[in-house]
């Protein structure tokens, strides 16, 4: 089993990636770098997945680990299909 973050840790990183985006795009609204706008696509790519990461983290605190989730949900099938 995967390691699984804090939501707290998760958050903080997310603030720090949201701020340095804010500055890219205000470099950006001075005028146009192509450096600049590969690393607003970077964190545009991070932050969505540490959204995401966020997201599956509540999931699994809220319901417990997917795998057993499903793993449990495929015996109680096979059981009422046994009945």
């Amino acid at each position: 089993m995967a390691v699984m973050r804090k939501l707290t840790e998760i958050k903080q990183e997310i603030d720090r990636l949201s701020d340095r985006r804010a500055d890219v795009l205000h470099d950006l609204s001075v005028g146009y770098d192509a450096e600049l706008a590969a690393e607003h696509h970077r964190l545009e790519e991070t932050i969505a997945a540490l959204w995401e990461e966020q997201r599956a983290t509540r999931a699994t605190i809220r319901n417990g680990d997917r795998d057993e989730i499903i793993q449990r949900a495929r015996h109680d099938e096979r059981l009422s299909r046994a009945a």
